[in-house]
């Protein structure tokens, strides 16, 4: 009789523990997913900042190049089109990376039109607003690595055992990366 009861006792104990890892993973996997979201909402708050700096800017180049529209009218569809797309699943990531990268690309043919005209280069307003922007573009640097770090540790822990036994009865599923443009790993020729 002592015995079943004590057999009875340590299955209790053994399932007590059990339900408590069981609670405690499940929650150490919560505080990174939303670590993640938050990581991400970072990502998207300095893409917000350098979105509402670009209407200051192309207004400020209006006035100096009024011929070079076709510049200014892909920059404004760039970046319409950024603020169309809602990250979800890797794939829409895949498509808010391209369109940001269109984004620059606008911004930087901007940025070499601007040489043309020398009034415009030393403007005031022009010259705080390159500012502004050449530092939007390294928080963007700085969030995006936060956001693959804390999307590192997250993807971590749902794949490693034990973790990835609750992550799979919870639903926890791998968050994508930032990854470098096709190329970036061959350095640019110059010529002279």
């Amino acid at each position: 009789m002592k015995t079943g009861l004590i057999a009875v006792a340590a299955i209790l104990g053994v399932l007590l523990l059990s339900g408590f890892w069981y609670v405690s993973t499940g929650n150490g996997l919560v505080a990174l997913d939303e670590n993640v979201n938050t990581s991400w909402s970072q990502v998207e708050s300095v893409y917000q900042r350098r979105a509402d700096l670009i209407p200051n800017l192309v207004n400020t180049v209006k006035g100096y190049a009024k011929h070079e529209a076709d510049v200014l009218e892909s920059i404004t569809q760039a970046r319409a089109s950024v603020g169309q797309i809602k990250v979800n699943s890797p794939e829409d990531l895949k498509k808010f990376d391209a369109a940001q990268g269109q984004l620059s690309g606008a911004l930087s043919r901007l940025m070499v039109i601007s040489e043309k005209y020398p009034d415009l280069k030393a403007d005031k307003n022009f010259l705080e607003l390159q500012s502004q922007l050449e530092g939007t573009e390294n928080r963007i640097t700085i969030e995006r690595q936060r956001f693959n770090e804390t999307a590192r540790l997250y993807n971590t822990a749902i794949r490693q055992f034990p973790g990835s036994i609750v992550a799979g009865n919870k639903g926890f599923k791998e968050r994508a990366y930032f990854a470098a443009k096709a190329g970036a790993e061959n350095a640019p020729e110059v010529k002279f």
